[in-house]
């Protein structure tokens, strides 16, 4: 009898939740911020409560999700009459890449690293750097990415003619300063090659460098620190 109990109590939970998400509008499920997070994780631990204990009533897990559902509604309402109150509660983007330059104080603000970006760079379907004019962080944590119009050409580079033999993604070079030397060995290169290479575009040390790649054509794409 309990474990019927248990089964009846899970299917009516399950179509109440689904009841509440839909009332609480596509936007939960096109995205999630902070304030979206919040009320779903707790609508969530509601339910696994209701679920587990059945000698509860129904309605002592039932109302507290009606309240955090009408509280939700009521703040979306007021944030479609006031843009302050949604900067508030769904935070407001954040330009990582500007002008092709990484805004490297911006991440740090959202402790938001190196490998972070490429990740969602790759997942964009980009694999280089230097082919980005901007990159906004949305509230949601989505990378959006816009493309330069006019990509440069490797004869606009300072690159050495000598061959570089790797022929995949874009390596990194230099990352928070310091030199990635198991890549430099994958192109058949030394810090040296590296240190004359920077010395070119005007950097006289690795630590003025935040981020430095080479992709298979030569092209080096390279961000100082500010």
């Amino acid at each position: 009898m309990e474990i019927l109990t248990i089964f009846l109590r899970t299917v009516l939970v399950y179509f109440v939740v689904f009841l509440m998400l839909r009332l609480m509008g596509k936007r939960e499920i096109g995205k999630l911020s902070l304030f979206d997070l919040v009320i779903s994780i707790m609508i969530a631990e509601i339910a696994v409560f209701v679920v587990e204990d059945s000698s509860k009533p129904l309605l002592d897990g039932l109302i507290p999700m009606g309240t955090l559902v009408l509280i939700q509604i009521f703040i979306a309402f007021l944030a479609l009459k006031s843009r302050t109150l949604r900067l508030m509660f769904d935070g407001k983007p954040s330009v990582i890449i500007s002008k092709g330059t990484i805004d490297r104080e911006e991440m740090k603000k959202h402790r938001y690293n190196l490998d972070d970006l490429m990740l969602q760079l790759r997942q964009n379907k980009i694999m280089n750097v230097a082919d980005v004019e901007f990159a906004v962080l949305e509230p949601s944590g989505k990378l959006s990415v816009v493309e330069k119009v006019v990509k440069e050409s490797s004869a606009d580079v300072e690159t050495p003619k000598s061959v570089i033999r790797y022929e995949g993604l874009p390596l990194a070079l230099i990352m928070d300063s310091k030199v990635q030397d198991d890549n430099l060995e994958k192109i058949g290169k030394t810090r040296f090659w590296l240190k004359n290479q920077l010395q070119l575009k005007g950097v006289r040390d690795f630590k003025e460098v935040f981020y430095c790649s080479i992709d298979h054509r030569g092209r080096i794409f390279l961000d100082r620190k500010r």
